[in-house]
Parts: C-alpha cells; sequence; structure tokens
C-alpha cells in the first residue's frame, strides 16, 4: 500500500516544502496548513551576549537541543563577524545534543558532539546529566520556545551554572479561518493523515480550537508524529498518535512510518 491519492496535511512551517515533495514522491494529495512561523528572538543582545561568554570559554558544556537553534545561533554570529571564532569555541567544547537534527546541524559545521541523547527528550538529556560531574560549571543551554524548568532545575541541583539562550522564538503562521477549515475537512473525513513535526504546531490547533469552541473527530485521519516529544504534546490533549517513530525522526523515516501504517490499516 502506497500513500497514492491519501490526502495528507501538513502542519509544518520550516520544514513544509522537504515534507512535502517527500509525500508527492509517494503519490499523495498535500494539503498545506502551517501551523508555526519561526523569528529570531528580538532580543539579539542576549543572544549575542551568550556567545561572546562561549567564545571567551564560559561554557565547560554546551547542550543543544534543536538543530533550528544551533542555526540560528550561527546567524547571529554571522550578522555580527564572529562565526568563526563560535564555531572554535564550540569545537573547544563538550557538547550534548538532543537529537538528530541539532547533529545534522553540527555537521554543517564540520563538528560532532560529544554525547547525544538516547532518547531527543528532556528526559533523554537529564540521562546523559546523571553521567556527568556537573558540581561549579557553568553549562550553557540552547533552549527552544519557552524555558525548559525540568532541565534547568537539574543542572541547578546538580550544582551546575546553567546558561540558557534562546535564539528563535515561534509565531502562528497560518490565519485563524485556514486552521478551521483544515479542522471542518479533518471532521468531514476527507484528510487521510495530518503530519506534526513539533509540539507548538499542535498547541496551534488546539489554541484555534478553544477560540472558535471547535471541536475534532481524529477517527478517520491517521496522526502521525515526528518524535516522542510531539506524541507527547497530543497524548496531553487526548489526541490519538497513530504514527510516531521509535528512532531516526526524521522527515524521510516519518513518511516511511505513515506509509506502512496504512499498509497494516
Amino acid at each position: 500500500m502506497s500513500l497514492a491519492g491519501r490526502v495528507v496535511a501538513l502542519a509544518e512551517g520550516r520544514q513544509l516544502e522537504e515534507l512535502a515533495q517527500l509525500l508527492a514522491k509517494e503519490q499523495a494529495v498535500v494539503l498545506r496548513c502551517p501551523m508555526i512561523g519561526i523569528r529570531d528572538n528580538p532580543d539579539e543582545g542576549h543572544v549575542v551576549s551568550w556567545l561572546h561568554d562561549l567564545i571567551s570559554g564560559q561554557f565547560s558544556l554546551v547542550i543543544l537541543l534543536t538543530g533550528e537553534g544551533l542555526r540560528r545561533l550561527t546567524g547571529f554570529a554571522a550578522r555580527r563577524g564572529i562565526q568563526d571564532r563560535m564555531v572554535h569555541a564550540l569545537g573547544q567544547t563538550r557538547l550534548l545534543v538532543r537529537g538528530p537534527k541539532p547533529i545534522q546541524a553540527l555537521r554543517e559545521l564540520g563538528l560532532k558532539p560529544t554525547w547525544t541523547a538516547a532518547k531527543p527528550t528532556t528526559e533523554g538529556v537529564l540521562d546523559v546529566l546523571r553521567t556527568i560531574p556537573l558540581e561549579g560549571v557553568t553549562v550553557g543551554v540552547q533552549l527552544y520556545d519557552q524555558a525548559n524548568d525540568t532541565l534547568e532545575r537539574f543542572l541547578t541541583q546538580s550544582g551546575a551554572r546553567p546558561a540558557c539562550v534562546l535564539p528563535y522564538v515561534y509565531a502562528p503562521a497560518a490565519e485563524t479561518e485556514q486552521v478551521a477549515q483544515l479542522l471542518q475537512r479533518i471532521n468531514e473525513g476527507t484528510v487521510d493523515a495530518i503530519v506534526f513535526t513539533s509540539a507548538p504546531q499542535v498547541e496551534r490547533l488546539y489554541a484555534v480550537m478553544a477560540e472558535r469552541h471547535l471541536a475534532v473527530d481524529w477517527s478517520k485521519t491517521r496522526v502521525a508524529a515526528v518524535g516522542p516529544v510531539v506524541a507527547e504534546a497530543l497524548r496531553r490533549h487526548d489526541a490519538p498518535v497513530h504514527v510516531c517513530p521509535e528512532q531516526g525522526f526524521q522527515m524521510k523515516n516519518l513518511v516511511h512510518h505513515l506509509r506502512n501504517s496504512f499498509r497494516v490499516s
């Protein structure tokens, strides 16, 4: 069973075209509704200050949670003329990454991580941190979207000093009416699958539902999550998760699992 003729809605913003092309190769009918846009953090001064701390050797360890975050940091550094110094500093610093996307972003800079979390989640990062002496060290932490209280609390309780940076922020990318129309199509049973690739996409969908006093019927739509973080966001809203790769949290692997899910249905 292929995805030929299946209507697949995409909630992706950053990599929508990559995902759309992969689905097109499977002859799926792609329905675009990007939920989230990404912007550089408007507090440029804070980001640049963090970069200077990195370059000056203030961090004994840097935690990279997303590939997008590293690319945004590189963009800030390039605009300030300090990209080469930033890359050199990262190469001299122990690096812990949450999953494959920051690994790819490091590879683009000619770098590789010291540690990779076995699970691309905060808990997976904590599992690695439990094996590292942290007393008295300063840890640079690249966040995304908002504070990570669990991670920051663990570092503090372990005697470390977390130094956090937020390179980018999310902004709604789709008009409320577009999201409402997508929900209507799902409820009509004309969307075979919807693909979520970040937790903020899920929150955006349910925010529109609350704003418009709408409900969603998932009974005729396959719900796909790129990995466990997104799956958990869906489950918090009591949404089903029909497809979630256990490893290899990348677009190609996600499409592969989505195709297979229809084969066994």
